[in-house]
């Protein structure tokens, strides 16, 4: 980044100086603007947040309790200290952003992690025009095509029916923040009951309280009689998966959601079953939507496939550098067991 920038690269992160906040800080600072509520974008211990309205409640939950949380619909404008800005959706998760800063005519996107498919359980993707777009790169190669949503909760759906009739509990590791609701949103909740991680069913019940449409869920450390997991599908974070607590469910096949999967070898890694290509960050062609749409004289790339993306946006004309950040995109989680 250029010395001077509206927006700079600090060792607490990117910073406004002029307006003298940053966004998605790494460290603790007096005013935090958050894209969205994974933990690598909202680092708990700042004085203030300022979130997207619909993300608020998820903020919550994920940042200290002693902090002020401000929350601020999208397409509406604040200033700080004289420096606009505003939240679009970025299609990610439940309340996820883009951050416009705006000063003086010079416009910058922070857009956080995003994707372009369609999801009924956040806000589409919003593209909005700047004059400096800074992007994921997570899935930043052209291997990475997202397949149908439909046709992957087909496939879970398939795969808990089979279980289910051979008498075995199908366990899905998802990360429970965002992608975890997304697969209770789109499987056949007919199929039979459904349990959920302690981690993914506070966040759930988040979700149904923000008007998301989820089917009911039991949270396993509710249930006495193991017998009822025969047949039922579990939604449980990725860290569950070599603890004692998947002891409980007796006989079982274990499935794995993510846009890994979509590599040869990935499920044999992750030892489980069945892999399912599922993603909330955007694939190779929606990455290269996003940043042709935002129309920027000079692109930012950070996490992931950043020096690949960099290289084919300069090959193709598009002014790209590459930006290191403390970001970490699609990574597995470590979350405590609930």
């Amino acid at each position: 980044m250029k010395k001077g920038s509206l927006i700079s690269l600090t060792p607490r992160g990117l910073y406004c100086k002029k307006g003298d906040f940053y966004v998605d800080p790494w460290l603790p600072v007096d005013r935090a603007v958050v894209t969205h509520a994974h933990a690598d974008h909202a680092y708990r211990g700042s004085k203030s947040y300022l979130v997207a309205a619909e993300g608020e409640s998820l903020a919550r939950i994920r940042l200290d309790p002693e902090s002020t949380i401000t929350g601020q619909k999208y397409g509406e404008k604040s200033e700080i200290n004289g420096v606009k800005v505003s939240f679009h959706p970025a299609g990610h998760i439940l309340g996820s952003a883009q951050v416009r800063v705006e000063y003086k005519g010079e416009v910058w996107v922070v857009s956080g992690d995003y994707k372009l498919t369609s999801d009924a359980t956040c806000a589409p993707f919003e593209p909005v025009t700047c004059n400096y777009f800074i992007t994921e790169a997570t899935f930043g190669l052209p291997i990475y095509r997202w397949p149908s949503p439909k046709k992957v909760f087909a496939e879970i759906d398939e795969w808990w029916m089979r279980n289910r009739d051979n008498g075995k509990a199908s366990v899905v590791f998802a990360y429970s923040l965002g992608k975890a609701q997304r697969i209770l949103n789109g499987v056949d909740r007919s199929i039979g009951p459904i349990f959920t991680h302690g981690s993914v069913e506070r966040l759930t019940q988040a979700y149904r309280e923000s008007g998301i449409d989820l089917p009911d869920t039991t949270y396993v450390g509710n249930v006495t009689n193991k017998k009822e997991f025969a047949g039922s599908l579990i939604v449980a974070p990725p860290s569950a998966q070599m603890s004692t607590w998947m002891k409980r469910f007796g006989p079982q096949s274990t499935g794995f959601a993510s846009g890994w999967m979509m590599v040869r070898g990935a499920r044999r890694r992750r030892a489980v079953d069945r892999g399912f290509v599922l993603s909330d960050h955007a694939d190779w062609p929606e990455l290269m939507s996003a940043i042709k749409s935002s129309e920027a004289d000079t692109v930012y790339v950070t996490h992931g496939f950043s020096e690949e993306v960099v290289r084919w946006l300069n090959e193709t004309g598009i002014n790209a550098e590459p930006l290191k950040t403390k970001f970490v995109g699609d990574d597995y989680e470590s979350e405590p067991f609930a």
